[in-house]
């Protein structure tokens, strides 16, 4: 039998090795000098003031949650169709996530939608950055001017990409990246915050670290927080991968044009659509199943694949038909019929930057084949 083909795989060489080992030297393991360099380089890439190392792109989301005062009677509008991540931050700090139908071509919330969600109970809004493509930020903007309400930007699985000339992540009031291993760039576990806003980056850096304040003593926690810290050890992957950033986009961006290429003419498949104003940073590779193909269809297809040694997953089950969710709120499915209907019939297939054309050609020929 054929090697197996991987999902995915992080792209690591000596110089991340190196990295990590060169602090392991140090007594610096946390809350060390790596911490603020990965801070600063992040922050001068992305062309924002401020950028907050944190645990995970999770950890992120949910600290700026709390730093822009959400709370039990507040309503955040987001997306269904996303890591649960994206909903869950707000849940956890007592607000409850309004869901808004995606658009079918782009998979991401459908701007159009969203006006009709809002009520005078929303205080915010969760787009997200779905698999590498940036959501239509220019009237979401509009909309959040018009009625007073923040823009959290779940960009955890878009780094490098851009809307309109601008980065990812610096469309809203702050933004929020992941660093997974299956991600652009990783850092093991970890995740950053940006934002042009000084105040709420240092009350991010606090919530992070316990609630502790700079200078404050290790013992003194003036506000209630987390251990949400990223360690140097991280960090110093971080700056590795970071110097590289540039480098590994354009390696994700050519197996991406690689399965283009090879799947354009299939009928029986569609392929996440972009719209003028996006320059894709490419996160996964994953194609809907036409809509004469069942979720049983696509189970099947899965299961075969693998068997074939071919590496594959399904992106994403509805987060409002999460069990939790289901049995809180009431959702059923048919309430976000075009998130569903996505959701039913995707097929991620691998993507990394090891794929050689023949990779990619032996993935093509087995998926249609079970087509």
């Amino acid at each position: 039998m054929p090697e197996r083909i991987p999902l995915a795989r992080p792209n690591i060489t000596q110089a991340e090795i190196d990295a990590v080992v060169a602090v392991l030297q140090t007594p610096n393991l946390s809350l060390g000098p790596k911490l603020t360099e990965f801070e600063r380089a992040f922050a001068d890439y992305c062309g924002t003031n401020e950028a907050v190392a944190c645990s995970s792109g999770t950890a992120g989301l949910h600290i700026l949650t709390r730093a822009y005062g959400l709370s039990p009677g507040n309503e955040v509008v987001t997306t269904p169709f996303s890591f649960v991540a994206s909903a869950n931050c707000a849940l956890i700090e007592g607000a409850i996530p309004v869901f808004v139908d995606v658009d079918p071509h782009t998979w991401n919330i459908d701007a159009t939608r969203i006006e009709a969600a809002v009520t005078t109970k929303t205080k915010a809004i969760i787009p997200v950055d779905v698999f590498g493509n940036v959501a239509d930020m220019s009237p979401i903007e509009t909309l959040a001017r018009t009625h007073n309400l923040r823009v959290i930007e779940d960009s955890c699985e878009a780094l490098g990409a851009r809307y309109r000339g601008r980065p990812a992540g610096t469309l809203g009031d702050a933004g929020v990246f992941g660093f997974y291993p299956n991600k652009q760039m990783t850092t093991g576990e970890g995740g950053m915050i940006i934002t042009d806003d000084g105040e709420i980056a240092r009350l991010c850096r606090s919530l992070r670290n316990q609630g502790r304040d700079g200078g404050g003593g290790w013992l003194a926690h003036p506000r209630l927080g987390y251990n949400y810290r990223l360690s140097d050890i991280n960090c110093a992957l971080g700056i590795a991968q970071l110097a590289r950033i540039d480098e590994l986009i354009a390696q994700r961006c050519r197996v991406l044009s690689a399965y283009q290429t090879r799947l354009s003419g299939e009928r029986r498949i569609a392929l996440q659509r972009l719209t003028p104003e996006v320059e894709i940073s490419p996160f996964v590779f994953v194609v809907r199943l036409a809509d004469a193909y069942t979720q049983n269809d696509r189970d099947r297809i899965l299961c075969e694949l693998d068997d074939r040694g071919i590496g594959c997953s399904n992106y994403f089950t509805p987060i409002h038909l999460q069990p939790f969710y289901r049995e809180r709120f009431g959702y059923k499915p048919g309430d976000f019929p075009v998130c569903e209907g996505l959701a039913q019939r995707t097929v991620a297939l691998p993507f990394h930057h090891e794929l050689t054309e023949h990779d990619i050609d032996r993935v093509c020929h087995e998926l249609q084949a079970l087509l």
